[in-house]
């Protein structure tokens, strides 16, 4: 049996888009033929990514700072007008800077919770809002990590503010199912990106030793004995974006390699 996500002409929404984990995602969704628009606070990264993109099928860009009310009502606004509607929002974000708990000023909270907390649940809300008017609802995902299960030393502020995201996904299964709006979560684990190196280059100078080093204690500790890639993670944005899931709503799932220890 050939399993078709239905995503030929879908319009999707990508934030945070323009490399890493959220470029990865727009790459998976254009292969399964949807219409997307990718956002990115960065100019010049957000160019070169619709660039790349547009080489496999229809995309636009939108330069939009999530942590901002007015540019998120643009970018929810912007991206109907382009693609006439809404119908998979895939919520990506950066992550605060890594430091321990007692390194973190009041303004770090501030800035985390406005990112990590206040972003992506209004986000949520103005999509909810665009894809009730469609009338056959919709699916979001929004993108968090294993630290919400497990915290990760040296980012404390992410590792408590990204836990909303997870009351966020039940709420919203809960709320908008009768809207026909499914709503899913994903853990990523470590996974190469840019952050990860930033996060493995922080952990080598406190301890005193070499990225390499560190890298391959983190490598060592997970089952599949290796770091993830963005085009894995992608497939799984485009199942719980799309009709492959059409009975899952409230999940949130690991892609960890397998290193979570917690159950549940």
């Amino acid at each position: 049996m050939t399993l078709d996500p239905g995503l030929r002409g879908a319009r999707v929404l990508v934030t945070a888009a323009s490399r890493g984990i959220g470029l990865g995602a727009a790459r998976a969704f254009l292969a399964e033929g949807a219409r997307v628009v990718v956002n990115s606070s960065n100019r010049e990264r957000l160019d070169r990514a619709v660039a790349e993109l547009r080489t496999l099928g229809e995309v636009d860009g939108i330069v939009a700072d999530l942590r901002r009310r007015a540019e998120l009502d643009r970018l929810v606004d912007g991206t109907v007008a382009r693609l006439g509607g809404l119908d998979t929002l895939v919520y990506v974000t950066g992550s605060p800077r890594p430091g321990v708990f007692l390194e973190q000023s009041y303004d770090d909270w501030s800035a985390a919770a406005e990112l990590l907390v206040v972003s992506p649940a209004y986000l949520a809300r103005r999509a909810a809002e665009a894809m009730g008017r469609s009338g056959h609802g919709g699916r979001m995902v929004f993108l968090t990590s294993t630290a919400i299960r497990e915290p990760i030393a040296n980012i404390a502020t992410s590792s408590v503010c990204r836990i909303a995201v997870a009351g966020l996904v039940r709420t919203l299964a809960r709320e908008l199912g009768p809207r026909r709006i499914r709503v899913n979560g994903i853990l990523p684990g470590y996974t190469r990106t840019d952050r990860i190196e930033e996060v493995v280059a922080d952990a080598a100078r406190r301890r005193g030793t070499s990225p390499d080093a560190v890298l391959g204690e983190l490598v060592r500790d997970i089952p599949l004995g290796r770091l993830g890639t963005t085009e894995e993670l992608g497939r799984v944005v485009v199942f719980l974006g799309s009709e492959l899931s059409s009975y899952v709503s409230g999940a949130m799932v690991p892609v960890d390699g397998g290193a979570l220890r917690s159950v549940g």
